[in-house]
């Protein structure tokens, strides 16, 4: 048994408080810690507190034996990882608890989603107790206080619990402390114990006081915190108290939508009867009109592009529409056709984006042109270019702040998925960056000056999900959960109304027979089932490679006679493009996304010998082979811009291959020369084709719309199988590399949409993956509070 003295040194040492997390919640954990600090809490977390030299485990193990309260964080992260440390910290406290009496405060649960608490696979110490949800980490100063008040309450701390009687540990540390002489050494009556053990009683009485008036005024200042705050949302969720309602009642609706500035009309791009059209209905009128019926055009809607809107003052509703392969300036525009139904005309010519000012004076847009150039329009003054970025990075969703002092936007990669919210002033001065996801992210929704709502992926890649941002403090929250995503959102002026769509989503395998068993071509390739689930196939020489989700986590998988087998699976990273097969079918090579950095891969068929050949590089896009199977062509970001170079597979250094922008490499079957990807321009990117020792191979012109970026080589090396067609509907062309000449080589179901795809090496069959999305809209009311006014 430990003495009192040494127990209350030991108290001092330990924090009071030990957080618990997986490290995919790394950044709401932190929040709850900074929260807990800023109150005065000694916490223990290991991201900041392990030092050089400390043996890790024997450190984690020590501060779960003194901490006072034990803060596990749980999470839909958690639930789907089987395994990790944290679950080891979890039953030492479990452990731990067992020891204690039952109305002793010990456990401290934190759930940062929606988690259920029943099923959810924690120890039985944890579901005894109440759960606290902290969204995204969000920490209200309530919380902070009833974790002080827990820490100040007599008799929890184990340090504090002793069968000696009150004042016992007073006197021995007064001992202890004492200069050694004869008065020191000289017994203590019990008339000096009384008085010593009096003493000491009333020092505790007085310290338990001072705590519990501590904790009075943190409850105040917590209480005066909330109200400042209250108003910007900025601690919260600013749809928390909306009402959510199905707003379309009839099957097709695409993947936009956008609400006029007075919030009493909605419009969207929905499938109806075979044809894809711009819709509109008055918001309770349960009516739908049809405003594009009579136009000969199709209508798509680009996944990073903000299609729908409506003029200031609601009168039209605007279009962003491609003709032709969208290569040149004058392909894009913006149409305009009147919200009560009328032709169609030019509203902004060779415009890809904008946004009006609130005041109806000012206009931000952006053409289609490299950079994606920001300009901002005034009467009587020349159109002003405020920002430009980089070759191959692009600007999409400009909007105005609610007082026209900002302008935002997203700012990203589309090739890379790496994505995040920018602001900049009207003049162009004062660019800043306001996130720091470097994911899919995409309409900015200002609710007020402070507030936006966007949407973005997750870092295990799932979503996009609805998140929320002040634009003072800057700390995203995601504020959706559970099965539905969503691909567009848009809000009326005030902030008060909000139109989304929302989709369920899944990919399958299928297999096109281009030839049968004789030779013979397939008069009508008609598409078959091979996987419900599945995405990025490649073919190997027995079996069949693909991606796939389960129990939470993604994997890489293998097709062989019917049965399936996942080789490879984390919990931590994420599989960035689709995997590489070698020449010989032995090995696979892939791309896995670990927090911000990025791992190249290298295992053998059958999942064994996994091993990293590349750690310290940041890499994009689809890795391919050599021909040799010595090393790997991948893209490496130099200079801010992806170029391709081979990482070998015996350690040596890496070699640049192409000097100019250049992902997604493919090589022919003879192994001469390689294809790639160049920069995105607009909606469109060009097909390039570079040499073993990287200069330049001469190939036709060949531009492809975005979502095509994969292509296949020809049994004979001659021809590229390519996607052709609009964002959301592609079929598979067979295109001569010596001549440029196309043919259809299958066409597709209407309601096919493809997201990857290989053919076989003799070319008789493609495997392709089929992405199945559901669509609704949504219309988003929130209630009117002090919050916002």
């Amino acid at each position: 048994m430990v003495e009192g003295g040494d127990e209350d040194k030991a108290s001092v040492r330990a924090p009071a408080v030990f957080i618990s997390y997986a490290s995919q919640d790394a950044a709401a954990a932190t929040r709850i810690c900074s929260a807990l600090r800023q109150a005065g809490v000694e916490v223990w977390f290991d991201q900041s507190e392990l030092r050089g030299g400390d043996v890790w485990d024997q450190r984690i193990r020590r501060e779960i034996r003194d901490c006072i309260l034990f803060m596990p964080v749980i999470s839909a992260n958690t639930a789907s990882r089987h395994e990790g440390y944290f679950r080891l910290e979890w039953d030492l406290a479990d452990q731990r608890s067992h020891m204690m009496a039952r109305d002793r405060a010990f456990i401290v649960p934190v759930c940062l989603d929606a988690t259920k608490e029943a099923g959810t696979d924690v120890p039985e110490s944890f579901h005894r107790v109440q759960w606290t949800r902290l969204l995204d980490g969000n920490t209200p100063p309530a919380f902070t206080a009833r974790v002080v008040a827990l820490l100040c309450a007599p008799g929890l701390a184990p340090s504090q619990k002793t069968s000696q009687p009150p004042g016992s540990e007073s006197v021995k540390a007064s001992s202890a402390a004492a200069p050694v002489n004869s008065a020191a050494a000289a017994p203590v009556t019990d008339e000096s114990s009384e008085t010593l053990g009096a003493r000491a009683s009333r020092a505790l009485l007085r310290r338990r006081t001072g705590l519990l008036l501590a904790v009075l005024l943190l409850s105040m200042v917590a209480t005066l915190t909330w109200w400042a705050t209250r108003k910007a949302d900025s601690a919260g969720n600013p749809l928390a108290n909306a009402r959510f309602s199905r707003l379309a009642g009839f099957e097709g609706v695409g993947r936009a939508a956008a609400i006029s500035r007075d919030g009493k009309f909605v419009a969207f791009l929905a499938s109806h009867e075979g044809r894809n059209d711009v819709w509109v209905s008055e918001v309770g009128s349960g009516t739908y009109r049809d405003l594009t019926r009579s136009e000969q055009r199709a209508f798509t809607s680009p996944q990073e592009i903000r299609t729908l809107d409506f003029s200031p003052d609601s009168s039209l509703v605007s279009i962003w529409t491609r003709s032709s392969d969208g290569s040149r300036a004058e392909d894009v525009n913006i149409l305009a056709v009147p919200t009560r139904g009328g032709p169609l005309r030019t509203y902004l010519p060779q415009v890809a984006e904008y946004d009006w000012s609130h005041n109806g004076r000012k206009l931000v847009f952006h053409p289609a042109a490299p950079g994606d150039p920001i300009f901002v329009r005034e009467p009587g003054i020349p159109d002003r270019l405020i920002y430009v970025a980089p070759a191959g990075v692009h600007c999409h969703f400009p909007v105005w702040s609610p007082e026209d002092a900002f302008i935002y936007f997203v700012r990203g990669i589309p090739t890379d998925g790496v994505w995040d919210i920018w602001r900049v002033r009207p003049s162009g001065v004062g660019l800043e960056r306001l996130t720091t996801h470097n994911a899919y992210v995409a309409y900015p929704t200002l609710l007020d000056e402070r507030t936006i709502v966007y949407l973005a992926t997750s870092d295990d890649g799932s979503g996009p999900w609805l998140y929320t941002l002040d634009t003072e403090r800057r700390v995203p929250h995601r504020i959706s959960f559970g099965l539905e995503t969503y691909t567009s959102l848009a809000a009326s002026a005030d902030g008060q109304r909000l139109v989304a769509t929302v989709v369920n989503s899944g990919s399958s395998l299928w297999r096109l027979t281009l030839r049968a068993k004789d030779g013979a071509p397939a008069t009508a390739p008609t598409p078959s089932l091979l996987a419900a689930d599945g995405a990025a196939p490649r073919l190997g020489p027995d079996y069949v490679l693909y991606v796939a989700w389960q129990g939470g986590k993604q994997g890489i998988w293998t097709l062989t006679q019917g049965a399936t087998r996942e080789i490879w699976s984390s919990t931590d990273s994420l599989i960035a493009g689709a995997p590489a097969i070698a020449p010989d079918g032995r090995h696979i090579a892939f791309t896995a996304k670990d927090n911000d950095k990025t791992l190249l891969y290298l295992i053998d068929r059958d999942g064994s010998h996994p091993r990293i050949i590349a750690d310290s590089l940041s890499l994009r896009g689809n890795p391919a082979w050599a021909p040799d199977g010595q090393s790997i062509v991948t893209a490496v970001v130099r200079d801010e811009e992806p170029r391709l170079s081979s990482i070998f597979l015996n350690g040596a250094r890496p070699l640049p291959l192409v000097a100019e922008y250049s992902v997604d490499p493919v090589w022919s079957p003879d192994g001469r020369f390689l294809v790639y990807s160049g920069a995105d321009i607009g909606t469109t990117f060009p097909l390039r084709g570079a040499g073993r020792d990287g200069r330049p191979y001469p190939l036709p012109t060949l531009i492809l719309t975005r979502g095509a970026r994969h292509v296949a080589f020809s049994s004979d090396g001659q021809s590229l199988v390519a996607l052709r067609g609009d964002f959301e509907h592609k079929d598979f062309w067979l295109i001569d590399l010596r001549t440029g000449a196309e043919r259809m080589l299958a066409k597709l179901p209407a309601e096919f949409v493809i997201g990857d795809f290989d053919i076989s090496p003799d070319g008789s069959e493609i495997l392709f993956d089929r992405v199945q999305e559901n669509s609704e809209l949504a219309l988003i009311e929130r209630a009117h509070s002090s919050a916002n006014p």
